[in-house]
């Protein structure tokens, strides 16, 4: 078993009135501390997303963990090929290389707070999808950029099945 000490001297405090958000509701990304905050102990965000809001399409980290607490509402959630309602409280652990994805509940609105570990630099990813629902880029320029934030998109049956 090998062990990861993230050498860093002081805590990590971020005020919400200080944490940039990415986004507006469907879908809205509170940045929370990144890598570099954390000496790569981790990277972690806040999502709101609406009723039945999608919030990240299947995709796997290699070399990432990804933890989903709700912390209100109601999401679902992929996990390898099982698709798991989580509610307000449940706490979902994903481990590297098992493909996920997330979205709020037909008919509830979700509150997560995602927590990927060990860290990956993740801020500019998030602001790279905001540039794509603005139409800025191209929605394949994420498939440029899989390898640098440790995020790489793949096909569902489960996921794409799981409303009907």
């Amino acid at each position: 078993m090998s062990l990861f000490v993230p050498k860093f001297d002081e805590s990590v405090i971020v005020r919400d009135a200080d944490a940039e958000v990415v986004g507006s509701a469907p879908t809205s990304v509170k940045l929370l501390a990144d890598s570099s905050a954390t000496a790569g102990a981790l990277s972690t965000v806040r999502v709101t997303l609406a009723d039945g809001a999608d919030g990240a399409r299947p995709h796997r980290h290699d070399d990432s963990a990804e933890m989903f607490f709700v912390l209100d509402g109601a999401a679902e959630i992929l996990s390898g090929d099982d698709v798991v309602t989580a509610g307000r409280g449940d706490l979902v652990i994903v481990p590297p290389g098992r493909p996920h994805a997330f979205a709020a509940v037909p008919g509830s609105p979700a509150d997560l707070l995602v927590v990927i570990t060990p860290g990956v630099e993740r801020f500019e990813y998030f602001r790279h999808l905001q540039r794509v629902r603005l139409g800025e880029v191209s929605q394949e320029s994420l498939l440029e950029v899989q390898d640098l934030y440790d995020n790489h998109f793949l096909p569902s049956e489960a996921w794409d099945g799981r409303r009907g």
